[in-house]
């Protein structure tokens, strides 16, 4: 129907139907189908990815619990720290698998030093100390163990004695619900636990050809220049180390670990000093080749 008004000529009055009153229609059994198995992939998707997203984001908390332990012990064993007494609350246990070597490789022999909170057992000393960990100087003096310790020195080695030095450390990141004053031992047994191996190797980044000042057909120029270079990396190996920190975790009850695996690497310049069993790096401190 036309009708004249305010637009002209042609416009419909408004709210006027443009035909017969067209019949309401539902959904067809087609499109209900449709619409369900729409929402039962969406729920496949959802329940099939959920888990995979609770699970990143427990491995990413580990990890980040890991990293903020690494950064203190990395700075203690840098530092030659002694006055880290709050880890006697988090290391539980310290082992030290040693063997001993000739310069050739002839096994003399090998033995286990184990380390408690309450107690101590050390066979490589002559007589063995008694440490248990009762204070950070043992932690870290124990952690700085060498990887390799020349005997009777870096400068004159007749043998060596070869270390694997490992802890089991509850971590002190983390949740506040988890650390001391909390004595609650169903709290503590579920607290998150690592496994870390300590691993303290000379300085070796050279080549071994620059080095070789006594080889045979070299000028005297390049001679002198072999045995200077020599003469600072015989320093270097002494007086700088890497520190390298492997840490496994979870830990099971069991004793073995799960999947989670992190290293850590560090420079630390100084020389070593120890007091029995234990290994410190002095920074600012150093050795000089004879």
């Amino acid at each position: 129907m036309k009708v004249v008004g305010q637009g002209g000529p042609g416009w419909l009055r408004a709210g006027a139907p443009a035909g017969p009153a067209a019949s309401q229609r539902a959904f067809t059994m087609v499109e209900m189908a449709l619409s369900l198995a729409i929402i039962g992939f969406a729920l496949v998707a959802i329940v099939g990815v959920l888990p995979i997203g609770l699970q990143t984001q427990q491995e990413n908390r580990e990890e980040t619990v890991v990293l903020q332990d690494a950064q203190v012990w990395l700075a203690a064993l840098r530092a030659g720290a002694r006055g880290y007494d709050d880890l006697t609350n988090w290391v539980e246990s310290i082992e030290v698998h040693w063997a001993d070597w000739t310069m050739d490789g002839r096994l003399l022999g090998q033995g286990r030093d184990l380390y408690t909170r309450t107690n101590s057992d050390i066979i490589s000393i002559a007589p063995a100390p008694h440490l248990p960990l009762t204070n950070g100087a043992i932690i870290v003096g124990v952690m700085g163990t060498p990887k390799y310790i020349h005997v009777p020195d870096v400068f004159r080695p007749a043998g060596f004695r070869s270390n694997y030095v490992v802890a089991y450390v509850r971590a002190f990141s983390g949740p506040a619900v988890e650390k001391p004053p909390q004595s609650d031992p169903a709290v503590q047994d579920l607290a998150f636990r690592y496994r870390l191996v300590s691993e303290v190797v000379p300085y070796r980044e050279w080549d071994t050809n620059w080095i070789a000042f006594d080889a045979q057909g070299l000028a005297p120029a390049e001679a002198t220049q072999r045995s200077n270079y020599w003469w600072v990396a015989r320093n270097l190996y002494a007086n700088v180390h890497e520190v390298r920190l492997l840490f496994r975790w979870p830990v099971r009850p069991n004793g073995t670990t799960g999947n989670g695996r992190m290293v850590l690497r560090g420079t630390v310049s100084g020389v070593r000093t120890n007091q029995g069993p234990l290994h410190f790096y002095q920074p600012g401190l150093f050795a000089r080749y004879p």
